[in-house]
């Protein structure tokens, strides 16, 4: 029984296939209802990458955690649209401060509309989000806004860099926390709360969903190391060009600083260099791909995977907390 292709992720019970199915299917009515305008251009950039697909990972978390009570209570369907728009903004935003030309293997919003029109849609999308996050409630409110600020946080945080003194690894690990593990916690919340599950099960799922969503960007920097185009959807070493230094480099100058290595020390130098150079871009990329330190980014996904599986462990045993469990082992897969 599979649930959703992209992971993989099957399960044996055919009344949470289908509750899951369905609430998926209506999450994907609710982002076309919701990015419809009476403008013409602004509906077709607005649905641009909502039509271009995508994984749909924090709704399906949203369908996952409802099961933990009633999966059918009217609040879990707009729960799921509100965090997907909030992601798909953010994706609009982010492809403007990479300068990306591909997502989700179309040309990226700004590539084809220019970076004004980019950041506006992102604007419009988090505005519908807000509107409909307006009918679920003070308490949704509050907590989506918090999550909103941790995710602009962690942004903010990854472009001015860490502190003097401060461990680059640990400042990056609290970046993630901040730009992707908020918003995966807040799904997992959004499903278990608007279900009505009780308190002590929303907090698990939530602690479950800050792991499992550091894991999911650290699986997505050894992607953007290790894939090619076709198989991530994105330009490969897009991070590397624009000189934002993932865990995969930032354990290359730690293995670097600590051993003293000519070839890291070489392989760094390249890092630092214009990357903006196709030939010099391709070399760092085909240098990472074979240097221990990707494989040390995959340990460390690795961990977070497992940190996720351990939080649910008070959680009572049943499909979809089975299906919580695969998702960690869905994640460090893709990390290879």
């Amino acid at each position: 029984m599979t649930v959703v292709g992209p992971f993989g992720l099957s399960v044996r019970d055919q009344a949470l296939e289908a509750g899951v199915q369905a609430g998926m299917t209506a999450v994907e009515e609710g982002l076309i209802e919701a990015t419809k305008s009476e403008v013409p251009f602004i509906t077709g950039a607005a649905q641009h990458l909502v039509r271009a697909g995508g994984k749909r990972f924090r709704p399906l978390l949203v369908m996952l955690a409802a099961q933990f009570g009633d999966p059918y209570a009217p609040g879990v369907v707009p729960s799921a649209v509100v965090v997907e728009l909030t992601h798909l903004a953010t994706l609009y935003h982010d492809d403007v401060m990479d300068e990306a030309e591909v997502r989700r293997g179309v040309d990226s919003a700004n590539a084809r509309w220019g970076n004004s029109v980019a950041v506006l849609t992102g604007d419009f999308l988090f505005a519908r989000a807000s509107h409909i996050l307006a009918d679920l409630g003070p308490e949704a409110v509050r907590v989506q806004a918090e999550a909103f600020e941790r995710l602009v946080t962690g942004q903010i945080l990854e472009t001015a860099g860490p502190q003097d003194g401060r461990d680059p690894v640990d400042h990056y690990l609290d970046v993630l926390g901040g730009k992707t593990g908020s918003l995966v916690a807040v799904s997992c919340r959004f499903g278990a709360m608007m279900s009505g599950a009780d308190e002590t099960v929303v907090d698990v799922l939530t602690q479950y969903g800050e792991r499992l969503g550091v894991a999911f960007q650290l699986a997505d920097d050894v992607l953007d190391i290790a894939s090619d185009s076709r198989e991530s959807g994105k330009t490969p070493g897009t991070d590397l060009r624009e000189g934002i230094a993932t865990l995969p480099v930032l354990r290359l100058r730690e293995r670097a600083a600590r051993l003293g290595l000519p070839e890291d020390i070489a392989l760094c130098e390249l890092l630092d260099s214009d990357l903006t150079d196709d030939a010099r871009h391709a070399e760092a990329l085909r240098l990472l791909r074979a240097h221990p330190a990707l494989e040390q980014a995959r340990r460390d996904t690795v961990r977070y995977a497992e940190e996720a599986r351990a939080a649910l462990a008070p959680l009572r045993d049943c499909e979809a907390k089975a299906a919580l469990v695969q998702l960690c082992d869905a994640v460090v897969h893709r990390a290879g």
